[in-house]
């Protein structure tokens, strides 16, 4: 949630800071949100002049009685005057839920060092490794997968449908292995506490990250108000809702092993085939709190984590900064990391690193107290894919692949998965 205050003290650098995600519909929702604002300042000066009216004039009505003075006319004027608060009150409500709503539509204002533009303005800050070279055609990795036996898209789609695959054998040991090397190594070396989280949340979790009210239609669940996990940022971000940390213990760092579910409603046809796009799917994240002067530089160590994972697999990829109109609703700024595959010939997202600012924590309520007695201030949140599991396994899969058929596995993850090689199916 964009601060309001600010916002109030300079609404014309809102609305430059917003007008480079390049939404210029949502410009006109700042209109509407300064003169609801104005309303509702006008309503609380108007019924705060009542209510300091009504005070004196039940001082007055005391004091008449006191000396057996009549105070009929007084008390008829205050019964008026309650009716008048009253439904002023009324309004004031009505007012701040529309307010609200509206505050809850609006992104996050883009960090001042974003490029502005869609997509066509990411630029590659930096690339590691070589893409992998072949003596032979490259395969994608529906056919490798199908040839090791470890990959069955066909009765997936006959127990869920299209987009929830399942993974066998070899397959199902290595989504294990994956898991097990991603997390002690953020635990081990990156200093990230491990959670398990509910697989549900709530709507004010939701509510809390960013994901509603705006994208419920990506969302699977909804019963009893409970959804599905679209990631496990959700849950670790709002472990804290609605509290004031320390400042003396920040950083507060997490990581979790979840499943995560997308409907992705509005993807429909795009990058169907294989586990480039699925609607199930399991993910490592971590989640960071800071302070506000922390932020950028956290948001660098984050990013490097998520990197590590990538390096230590042997992966080639890139790291891209999104453009504002290319950066998601909640974030303030988002580098995106990309794994090349050569089977498909394309570059995959594999982990956005974000920071939020304090978008999330006015949403879900999440302060710190910077010293002893201090004010209570907005953390900063950020967050990173560590990493996401599907296309990290298209990139082992298209990256590790033998002329014989067989797949080389990294050193790293040879020792969780128990053999260095995956072999094709006698």
């Amino acid at each position: 949630m964009i601060d309001l205050k600010r916002f109030r003290q300079d609404p014309e650098g809102t609305r430059l800071a917003l007008a480079r995600r390049g939404d210029t519909a949502m410009l006109a929702s700042l209109d509407q949100l300064l003169a609801i604002d104005e309303r509702r300042r006008q309503i609380i000066v108007k019924a705060d002049g009542l209510k300091a009216e009504r005070n004196a004039a039940s001082e007055e009505v005391a004091r008449r009685k006191k000396n057996r003075e009549p105070a009929d006319e007084l008390l008829a004027t205050l019964k008026a005057s309650g009716e008048q608060v009253k439904a002023l009150d009324a309004d004031l409500r009505g007012v701040e839920e529309e307010q609200e709503a509206l505050l809850l539509s609006i992104p996050n204002l883009p960090h001042p060092d974003v490029p502005p533009g869609d997509a066509t303005a990411n630029r590659v800050l930096r690339s590691w490794g070589e893409p992998a070279t072949f003596g032979f055609a490259a395969r994608p990795h529906w056919e490798i997968g199908e040839s090791l036996d470890i990959l069955d898209l066909p009765r997936g789609a006959k127990v869920a449908g299209s987009g929830f695959p399942v993974l066998k054998g070899a397959g199902a040991r290595l989504v294990r292995a994956l898991a097990n090397f991603m997390l002690d190594l953020h635990v081990a070396e990156h200093g990230y506490t491990e959670v398990t989280v509910p697989y549900l949340v709530n709507r004010a979790s939701l509510v809390g990250t960013g994901q509603l009210p705006k994208f419920e239609d990506d969302l699977y669940g909804g019963t009893d108000d409970l959804f599905l996990v679209p990631t496990a940022e959700v849950p670790v971000t709002n472990l804290h809702r609605d509290e004031i940390l320390d400042g003396a213990q920040l950083p507060i760092t997490y990581c979790a092993w979840t499943p995560c579910f997308r409907r992705e409603a509005g993807a429909a046809g795009k990058d169907t085939r294989g586990l480039i796009r699925v609607h199930q799917f399991d993910k490592v994240e971590l989640v960071r709190f800071c302070r506000p002067e922390e932020s950028d530089a956290e948001h660098e160590r984050i990013t490097a984590h998520a990197e590590a994972v990538l390096q230590r697999l042997e992966l080639p990829y890139r790291v891209l900064e999104l453009a504002a109109g290319d950066t998601g609703f909640s974030s303030a700024r988002t580098y995106d990391l990309e794994v090349w595959a050569p089977g498909v010939n394309a570059w995959l997202e594999v982990s956005s690193a974000s920071t939020f600012t304090d978008f999330q924590a006015r949403r879900a309520g999440l302060r710190f107290r910077p010293e002893l007695g201090a004010k209570p201030e907005f953390v900063h949140t950020l967050n990173a894919s560590g990493l996401a599991f599907p296309r990290t396994l298209i990139a082992l899969l298209e990256n590790g692949q033998q002329a014989d058929g067989s797949v080389r596995l990294p050193a790293a993850l040879a020792a969780y998965a128990g053999t260095d090689r995956l072999t094709p199916r006698a």
